[in-house]
């Protein structure tokens, strides 16, 4: 069995295959997580990982033995997952990596309606159970049947946004080699949409490029083919197909923050006055744009968890994060990068200007992206930062998630990650000069050895 507090993170279990995470591993978190949800039936899905087939397997043979059924997806996006979980009204498990190289797999799972389970929501108990040994069941064990899910999800997600009147666009998807290969050809079936496929083809080797569209460089091709084919849009899903980036007709790449105030402009056309939901790191355009549009924004830490929760508390009907992860109300509080890529086309295809044009409006500020440094102690590192802007003229600083410091003109957050020794940056101000000194001067400090 494997390394339980290696593999067991915040939000999901995640590692190496089969050193770390092996099929003894995911049967036994499959009985375990019968146990602790108490289902009488759950749903799976998995990506295209060559071990993702057989730790799903795995993982019905546990909860089956604690007499759950399962209904077996198979191969799916992990959103496609989140809609099986709300469709059905079962709880639910997605066998991924994301965008981790191919070495690495891992398990998501959700409470029925795709409720998260993270850390103090049901997984600390499940690892427990795991590494303890799960009790005996004496009823009879369930069973396991297969249902084909990527129809309703691609109809559902067309009920969502309508783009039955859209004028024709080109549109570039590259699916990384990833689950975007699978569910985007029946998402986009019979809508005015020339695709133009780039990768389409299920490979857990990854051979073209990671498939993480957060990094730049896993972007290039998309760009290049964008501009080759003349095409209106390009869109990059990472490997689980959750996520989604966008680049213009010029190749350029759309910051997140601009699709999450154009999403929540055509949300609150439908839903007057909502409360929508930004995390902290995206552009400050975000909260000014939900406001002048009659909504009321509301900032929360970075992560799934805090975005889901406070969405969950304040009936708001969307969230955005800066590396693109989309959360939408009518979609069970969940994250689709597929939704998102589907209100985009309808906002482009119901004007005539270009992507780049139309997007203008919600980028009007200067942003670094987000840049990450090694550091070997990031709480001293933080502070020294701190340290060096605190007491200036007109600085504020607050720290919800990490350190926030601004001024009306520009601001920054530096903050940890969960999982490795980097601190990262993400800076904006009114223009790209001001926003260059900010950037270089806080990195001159955390790379300063």
């Amino acid at each position: 069995m494997g390394d339980l507090a290696k593999i067991f993170k915040a939000y999901d279990i995640r590692g190496i295959v089969p050193d770390e995470l092996d099929a003894e591993t995911a049967e036994r978190v499959g009985a375990a997580f019968v146990r602790v949800t108490g289902a009488h039936k759950v749903v799976t899905a998995h990506d295209m990982r060559t071990s993702s087939e057989p730790l799903a397997a795995a993982f019905a043979r546990g909860a089956t033995s604690q007499g759950a059924d399962v209904v077996e997806a198979g191969l799916g996006s992990t959103d496609m997952l989140y809609y099986a979980s709300g469709a059905l009204d079962v709880p639910g498990a997605m066998f991924t990596a994301s965008h981790n190289p191919a070495k690495y797999n891992g398990i998501k799972l959700c409470r029925s309606g795709a409720r998260p389970v993270g850390r103090d929501t049901g997984l600390t108990e499940i690892r427990e159970m795991v590494g303890n040994g799960v009790p005996a069941y004496d009823g009879e064990p369930g069973t396991v049947t297969q249902k084909d899910m990527l129809p309703g999800y691609a109809e559902y997600l067309k009920k969502l946004v309508d783009l039955s009147g859209i004028r024709p666009l080109k549109v570039v998807a590259d699916a990384g080699n990833g689950m975007g290969g699978h569910t985007v050809p029946t998402v986009f079936e019979g809508l005015p949409i020339d695709l133009v496929p780039l990768y389409f083809e299920l490979d857990g080797t990854f051979p073209n490029h990671e498939a993480n569209p957060i990094e730049p460089a896993n972007l290039r091709d998309l760009q290049a083919k964008v501009r080759e084919t003349g095409a209106d849009i390009g869109l990059a899903f990472d490997g689980d197909a959750d996520r989604c980036f966008v680049v213009d007709e010029r190749g350029e790449i759309v910051s997140p923050s601009a699709i999450t105030a154009l999403v929540a402009v055509r949300e609150l056309a439908k839903h007057p006055g909502a409360a929508i939901v930004h995390n902290l790191i995206t552009s400050k355009a975000v909260p000014e744009i939900i406001s002048a549009h009659g909504g009321k924004p509301v900032r929360t830490r970075v992560g799934h968890s805090f975005i889901k929760q406070t969405m969950a508390e304040t009936g708001a009907v969307f969230g955005g994060e800066h590396s693109a992860h989309f959360y939408f109300k009518d979609f069970w509080f969940a994250d689709s990068g597929m939704l998102a890529a589907l209100h985009v086309l309808a906002a482009l295809g119901q004007q005539d200007g270009p992507l780049s044009a139309m997007l203008a409006e919600y980028s009007p500020y200067a942003a670094s992206g987000e840049i990450n440094s090694e550091v070997a102690d990031q709480d001293a590192v933080t502070a020294r930062v701190r340290e060096e802007f605190e007491g200036r003229d007109g600085v504020t600083i607050d720290e919800l998630d990490g350190l926030t410091v601004g001024t009306g003109t520009w601001w920054f957050n530096l903050r940890p990650s969960n999982t490795e020794p980097l601190l990262r940056l993400n800076a904006e101000a009114d223009d790209e000069k001001t926003m260059a000194e900010v950037r270089d001067e806080v990195l001159a400090i955390v790379r300063e050895n």
